[in-house]
């Protein structure tokens, strides 16, 4: 099985995704967008693109990416990963899906104004690539093509796991870590999975 953890740019995907995988043994964590940072440092300058999500070779890289970790290994995969685009996410997606891949999707929702507060902890402002990014994602967010939605204005990320796990019926282990320990494992991800957007 595929979990598929969707979002806006700040709406907690990436510590989801973590967490998730803290508490779903025989689990493993896969980043779609590291094929696009490949892709993107190794062509030239005039045929770069704005969004590397533009270019099919990435889509068409974790589409079989997707299918050979579905084939191949015997863990559950988990996927953090921004797309608003509903044809790309169909030529991923929607192509696994039609293969016979179980891939479980959930779009992290928050407000405007969350969202924005969530980029500020991460040290980013109001005029980052990814602020900038807030209101192309609501927008994209809201055909049905992106369900389930998990508003999580008022969740905490354990919430948000937890309602995850419920809804794609996997047995999460309890968590029995300190609040110190939560709250250090949390920082070490977000500090891991800070990117700079030009």
């Amino acid at each position: 099985m595929i979990i598929w953890v969707n979002g806006a740019f700040g709406s907690g995907k990436t510590q989801a995704a973590y967490e998730l995988h803290r508490r779903i043994p025989n689990s493993y964590v896969y980043d779609p967008e590291n094929a696009g940072y490949f892709i993107r440092d190794n062509l030239p300058a005039d045929v770069k693109r704005g969004d590397f999500q533009h270019y099919p070779m990435w889509r068409e890289f974790n589409y079989s990416m997707f299918k050979y970790l579905d084939q191949e290994s015997n863990q559950l995969i988990i996927a953090p990963m921004t797309i608003t685009n509903a044809d790309y996410f169909n030529e991923i997606v929607g192509h696994l899906r039609r293969d016979g891949v179980a891939v479980q999707h959930f779009t992290l929702c928050a407000s405007k104004e969350i969202l924005l507060r969530r980029l500020r902890s991460r040290g980013e402002g109001p005029n980052s690539w990814a602020a900038q990014q807030i209101d192309r994602c609501i927008d994209g967010f809201s055909s049905e093509v992106f369900r389930h939605h998990i508003d999580t204005d008022h969740l905490t990320i354990d919430a948000v796991v937890e309602t995850i796990g419920a809804l794609a019926r996997v047995d999460l282990l309890p968590d029995h870590r300190s609040p110190a320990k939560k709250t250090i494992d949390r920082i070490r991800t977000k500090l891991a999975h800070i990117r700079f957007f030009g």
